[in-house]
C-alpha cells in the first residue's frame, strides 16, 4: 500500500512541484491550498492529486483537515510543510498585520500542521516531516523582517523537533530554496529579475521542480538517517 504524503499549498509553485513529485515517487498525495478554487480544481483535474481547502494559520481547521485526509486516503506518512505568504514592507512601516499574517502562516503554520499528525506518526514508528524554509530565513533580507523570521524560526522547529521524532523512526528535515522561477518571481519585472540572477553563481533561477527532487529524496527510505538537516538548494548563492 502507498504511503500518504500531506503536502500543503500543494496545488500551486514549487508545492506543484512536491505534489507531483512525490505522486511519481509512488505516493498517494493530498494537496492543500488555501482560496483560489479555479486553481486548485485545475491542478486535480491535471494531476488526479486530491485537494483539500483550509488555512493553515489556523489550527482546528488544521486539524478537520488532516482528519477528512486520513479519512479518505488513510494515515498520513510523510507531511510537507510548504504554505507560505509574503506581506513585504520595510520595518518601520510594517504593521502588527503584516507582521502577524506571516508569522501565523509561516511559523505557527507549522505547528498547527505538525503536531496533529505527530502522535500517530509516534505510535506507528515512522514518519517524514519536510519543512520548506528559505535562503532569507539563512542571511535575512531588507524588506522581510517577518518573513525572515517566520523562516529563521520554520529551522529551529525543525532542529528541535528532529530530536524528539528520531527514537520513533521520525525524520524532520528542511530545505531552504533560493530564487525559484515560480509563476510570482516570473512576474517580476525583467530589469529586477536579472539583478537577482546576477547574485546567483549558477546564472539562473532554479525550478521548482528542482525543490520537488530534495523533498522525494528526504521523504524516502533512503534518506532514514538524515535528520535534523537543511538543505540549501540555491545555486550557490548563500552558504551556511
Amino acid at each position: 500500500m502507498a504511503r500518504v504524503a500531506l503536502v500543503t499549498g500543494g496545488s500551486r509553485g514549487i508545492g506543484a512541484a512536491i505534489s507531483k513529485g512525490l505522486k511519481d515517487a509512488g505516493y498517494t498525495v493530498a494537496a492543500t491550498y488555501a482560496g483560489n478554487d479555479e486553481k486548485a480544481n485545475a491542478f486535480k483535474e491535471e494531476t488526479g492529486i486530491s485537494v483539500y481547502k483550509w488555512d493553515v494559520s489556523n489550527y482546528d481547521a488544521c486539524k478537520e483537515g488532516i482528519a477528512r485526509v486520513e479519512a479518505d486516503l488513510g494515515p498520513i506518512d510523510v507531511l510537507v510543510n510548504n504554505a507560505g505568504i509574503t506581506r513585504d514592507g520595510m520595518f518601520h512601516k510594517m504593521t502588527p498585520e503584516m507582521w502577524n499574517e506571516v508569522i501565523n502562516t509561516n511559523l505557527t503554520g507549522l505547528f498547527n500542521m505538525t503536531h496533529p499528525i505527530w502522535t500517530g506518526m509516534r505510535d506507528r514508528k515512522y514518519g517524514r516531516v519536510i519543512n520548506i524554509s528559505s535562503i532569507n530565513g539563512q542571511k535575512g533580507q531588507m524588506g522581510q523582517a517577518n518573513y525572515s523570521a517566520a523562516k529563521a524560526g520554520d529551522l529551529g522547529f525543525t532542529k528541535s523537533l528532529a530530536q524528539e521524532g528520531a527514537r520513533s523512526g521520525i525524520t524532520v528535515n528542511a530545505i531552504c530554496p533560493g530564487y525559484i522561477a515560480t509563476e510570482m518571481v516570473m512576474a517580476v519585472p525583467e530589469k529586477v529579475r536579472d539583478s537577482i540572477v546576477a547574485q546567483i553563481p549558477a546564472g539562473r533561477l532554479g525550478e521548482p521542480e528542482e525543490i520537488a527532487r530534495c523533498v522525494v529524496f528526504l521523504a524516502s527510505e533512503d534518506a532514514g538517517f538524515i535528520n535534523g538537516s537543511t538543505i540549501s538548494a540555491n545555486g550557490g548563492q548563500f552558504f551556511v
